[in-house]
């Protein structure tokens, strides 16, 4: 396939250490950086709760840093996402959800050279150490699960929603039912001595503090923090719930998982608040013991010589545009728009961007921290520089999609999502994987490629200006002929940029 040149990237002055932090399934409305202690119902959708989520850490880390207010999703979901950041690359233009490719460089592998090394050669070679704490099960998952090898080390915190852990004859419930996936989740915890049971997030987090305790002095190192929460199973500690549902757990029914579907399909308005408070609480829970990991930043003096970046992979439905749960439908704002936090040693505290920014942006940015040449082929950009400066370009347009279905465009006032033609084709995968976990109708293959049968969103294309329609609640497509034609070109133009295979404009009609 054919690749762009890498942009031209501006690292830091000397090289430092560098964390990421990728929460899982956070919704940009549900952080402080961005609702700025106003209720959720006026800062996106109307159809939000009217209480404030507070996240006193996540303000912490942006008045440490630089807040970007344009930071968008590329492939959707969860083990896409993550491909995007590990490789550079947009995964959704070439295949679905899988693990890295044999010949992918992946960030891990670029970071400290080949796993098979010892750790001493890696730091004879001058090699950063980096290090991969997550629960994060997905990452070991059949048909995804190789995501870890490339680190110089790796903790696993074990029995998060499907994790195939604990198989012990415990007593239990499981408020979803017991052949529900979530089973597992359950399961692993009653099978834990009560004095382990401690929400995933504070163990996650006092895990990647426990390795800086003792590797913060490695120079320079990296350290990739992939915590699950706030994803579901949605089980937070009854106390933060009550701070949205004084009920606590004392309702008639809850699930811990939810439909991804129109929420009154399956649920009473009260049951959604519910649901909202839940997902409420959980933010908070892992708003909470991120501080535990700032609090050691603070112990060790690493904010003069480290990076951290904050961010997730996508967002989530939660009520609005009727719906509940990720996936469905276009990449609405909602699923799309993400939180995107930068504290840098040597750049500005407290201060915004209008820059777009993406998750493929990750790589060549970490790499730029830690002095590493970044290798050719990316779609990433470095993001140094806009941290420094608020008039350093990134991109005009930022693309976000999932495999097969729409494709969305933003150049961060209007937002196109162009649905594929009737026949969602001609459509090929770009692997010699097969497809698991997100079933794929897949050919056999000729000419290197696989032609695939799967259906789209059925969504009409949409257009939105997000400067007065921030909640995407009008299509705007008829209204503004000329504009949905500006934003289709400009889409055919970007996937031509990115080296896309050409069918790619065929099968959205343009």
């Amino acid at each position: 396939m054919a690749t762009v040149p890498n942009k031209a990237t501006v690292s830091a002055s000397r090289p430092m250490n560098c964390i990421v932090i990728v929460c899982d399934t956070l919704r940009r409305d549900h952080c402080g950086p961005y609702h700025g202690g106003l209720p959720l119902s006026g800062v996106t959708h109307a159809q939000q709760p009217d209480w404030v989520v507070p996240t006193p850490n996540m303000d912490r880390l942006a008045e440490r840093g630089v807040v970007f207010d344009q930071a968008w999703a590329g492939s959707t979901p969860c083990m896409p996402a993550r491909r995007d950041i590990y490789t550079g690359r947009y995964e959704f233009l070439e295949r679905g959800w899988g693990p890295l490719e044999d010949d992918d460089a992946d960030l891990p592998r670029v970071i400290s050279g080949s796993s098979n090394q010892s750790l001493a050669q890696q730091l004879r070679e001058g090699r950063p150490v980096s290090y991969l704490v997550t629960d994060h099960f997905h990452l070991w998952e059949r048909g995804a699960g190789n995501y870890h090898m490339g680190y110089s080390g790796f903790e696993f915190v074990r029995g998060h929603e499907a994790d195939a852990w604990k198989t012990d004859p415990v007593e239990f419930e499981v408020p979803d039912g017991d052949t529900h996936k979530v089973e597992r989740h359950f399961r692993n915890l009653a099978a834990l001595p009560p004095e382990e049971r401690a929400p995933f997030a504070e163990r996650v987090f006092r895990s990647a503090a426990e390795w800086l305790d003792g590797n913060h002095t490695h120079d320079p190192f990296y350290l990739h923090i992939d915590c699950f929460d706030p994803h579901e199973p949605w089980d937070p500690p009854e106390d933060l719930l009550k701070m949205f549902d004084p009920r606590g757990y004392d309702v008639e029914r809850w699930n811990s998982m939810v439909p991804y579907d129109e929420w009154e399909r399956h649920m009473t308005p009260d049951q959604l608040r519910h649901v909202q408070a839940r997902y409420a609480a959980q933010v908070v829970l892992t708003d909470k013991w991120l501080g535990h990991l700032l609090d050691k930043m603070d112990e060790h003096g690493l904010w003069e010589s480290t990076v951290l970046i904050f961010t997730t992979d996508h967002g989530t439905y939660n009520g609005d545009r009727g719906r509940i749960g990720k996936l469905q439908t276009h990449h609405f704002a909602s699923c799309s728009r993400l939180p995107l936090v930068i504290a840098h040693p040597e750049g500005p505290q407290g201060e915004r961007r209008e820059q777009l920014a993406q998750l493929v942006d990750i790589y060549p940015t970490v790499l730029s921290v830690l002095g590493i040449p970044c290798p050719e082929g990316i779609h990433g950009v470095d993001l140094v520089p806009a941290v420094m400066s608020p008039d350093a370009p990134t991109r005009s347009y930022a693309i976000t999609g999932m495999y097969g279905r729409s494709v969305s465009l933003t150049d961060g006032r209007w937002m196109l999502h162009q649905t594929p033609v009737a026949s969602n084709k001609p459509l090929y995968w770009y692997s010699h994987h097969a497809a698991k976990f997100i079933e794929y109708e897949l050919g056999p293959v000729e000419e290197g490629r696989r032609a695939v049968v799967t259906a789209s969103w059925p969504e009409p294309t949409w257009l939105t200006c997000l400067s007065e329609d921030p909640g995407e609640t009008v299509n705007r497509a008829a209204i503004h002929p000329d504009k949905l034609a500006v934003m289709r070109g400009a889409l055919r133009e970007k996937l031509a940029e990115l080296g896309a295979p050409p069918e790619q404009a065929v099968r959205l009609g343009l």
